[in-house]
C-alpha cells in the first residue's frame, strides 16, 4: 500500500513543481486563452499548456513506479502523441480532421500494444465471453477517440475536467486494486496525482488552463486505462464499468450529440448546452457548479466499483435504475432552465 501511495504523491508534487514553468512556457509561446464569445465563462486572458505539467508529471512517476511492459510503453507513446497534438492545438488551432488524425494514430499504437478490447462479456453464458477477433480493432479506436473528446468537451469550466478525471481515475484504481492488477491501479493512482497536483493552479479562479494537451491526454489515458484495467479484469459486466466510471463526460456528451441532432445542429458544433453551463443557468456560481460536478463524478465512481462485484443479471438492474435517475435528472434541470428562461 506504501508504494501506491508513493506513486500518487510524487506525481501530484511533480506536476504541482511543474505548473508553473508551464504557465511561463505558454506565455512565450503564445499560448493564451482570449475569451471570444459567451461560451467562455472567464473574461480576462488566461495562459494554456497547463496539460504539459500532467504529461511531464505522469510519463516520469510511470517510468519511476510501473512495471514497464509492452502495453505500458504502448500507453506512454500514445499519450504523448495525443500530447503533441494538444500543444500544437494550443498554440495554433488545428483543423478537426487533423487532430482527429492524431487520435486514431494514438490509438492505434494501443492496438499495436496489446492494449485493445478483445473480448465482451456473453450474458447468457455464466462467465462466457465473445470473442471479437479483428472487430476489436474498430472497436478499441471508436473507443479511445470517443472518451478522449468527450473529456475535452466537459473541460468548460475551472477545475472541471481535472477534478472529474482525477475521481475517474481513482475510481479505476480502486477497480483494479480489487481484482488484482497493481500495475492498472498505480497507473491510475499516478494520473489522479497529476490531476490533483494541478488543482491548485485550476480551481476557480484559475491562473491556468490545462487546454486541449492536458484535455486531450487525460481523456486519452483514461480510456487506456479502462482498457487495460477494467474491461480486462472486471466481472461479468466489464464493458460497462468504465462507461459508468466516466460517467459524467460521457452522459453530457450523449446528451450533447442528441440535442445538436434534435435541433438539426452539426454535432460537433459548440454550444451552451452542456451540464456546467445549465447549473450556471440556474444561478449556481462556477465553484458551486464544479463541486456538484465533481460530486456526481464520485456517484458514478461508487456505482462503477459496487457494479464490479455484479453478476451480469444484478449489474442491469443496477444500470438501469441509474439511467432512469439520469434521465429523469436531465429532463428535469431542462424543465427548470425554461421556466428561468421565461420568467
Amino acid at each position: 500500500m506504501g508504494e501506491y501511495i508513493l506513486a500518487a504523491a510524487v506525481a501530484m508534487l511533480i506536476s504541482f513543481l511543474m505548473t508553473p514553468l508551464a504557465k511561463r512556457f505558454a506565455h512565450m509561446a503564445g499560448a493564451i486563452d482570449v475569451p471570444k464569445d459567451d461560451r467562455r465563462i472567464h473574461k480576462a486572458p488566461i495562459p494554456r499548456l497547463g496539460g504539459l505539467a500532467i504529461l511531464v508529471s505522469t510519463v516520469l512517476s510511470i517510468l519511476l513506479f510501473v512495471e514497464l511492459d509492452k502495453s505500458v510503453y504502448a500507453i506512454l507513446v500514445g499519450g504523448i502523441v495525443i500530447a503533441i497534438s494538444g500543444i500544437i492545438d494550443d498554440i495554433k488551432p488545428m483543423t478537426p480532421k487533423l487532430k482527429m488524425l492524431f487520435q486514431i494514430v494514438a490509438a492505434g499504437i494501443l492496438v499495436y500494444g496489446g492494449v485493445s478490447i478483445q473480448i465482451l462479456t456473453n450474458p447468457f453464458q455464466e462467465g462466457g465471453y465473445i470473442s471479437l477477433g479483428v472487430l476489436g480493432i474498430p472497436l478499441t479506436l471508436f473507443w479511445v477517440v470517443g472518451i478522449t473528446n468527450t473529456v475535452n468537451l466537459i473541460d468548460g469550466l475551472d477545475g472541471l475536467s481535472a477534478g472529474a478525471s482525477a475521481i475517474s481515475a481513482l475510481s479505476f484504481a480502486v477497480i483494479s486494486y480489487i481484482v488484482g492488477d497493481s500495475n492498472v491501479a498505480i497507473m491510475s493512482l499516478i494520473l489522479a496525482g497529476a490531476a490533483i497536483g494541478f488543482l491548485p493552479y485550476n480551481f476557480n479562479p484559475a491562473s491556468i488552463f490545462m487546454g486541449d494537451t492536458g484535455a486531450l491526454y487525460l481523456g486519452f489515458m483514461l480510456s487506456a486505462i479502462a482498457i487495460e484495467g477494467a474491461v480486462k479484469g472486471a466481472a461479468a459486466v466489464a464493458m460497462v464499468i468504465p462507461i459508468l466510471t466516466l460517467g459524467l463526460p460521457v452522459f453530457d456528451t450523449t446528451f450533447a450529440i442528441l440535442r445538436r441532432y434534435k435541433n438539426k445542429r452539426p454535432i460537433m458544433e459548440a454550444d451552451r448546452g452542456h451540464l456546467h453551463h445549465r447549473l450556471l443557468d440556474l444561478g449556481f456560481g462556477q465553484r458551486r457548479t464544479v463541486i456538484i460536478l465533481y460530486v456526481v463524478s464520485i456517484v458514478f465512481g461508487i456505482s462503477a466499483i459496487l457494479m464490479s462485484k455484479m453478476d451480469f443479471f444484478q449489474g442491469a438492474v443496477f444500470l438501469a435504475v441509474i439511467m432512469v435517475i439520469v434521465v429523469g435528472s436531465m429532463l428535469k434541470l431542462r424543465e427548470l432552465g425554461r421556466k428561468i428562461r421565461n420568467r
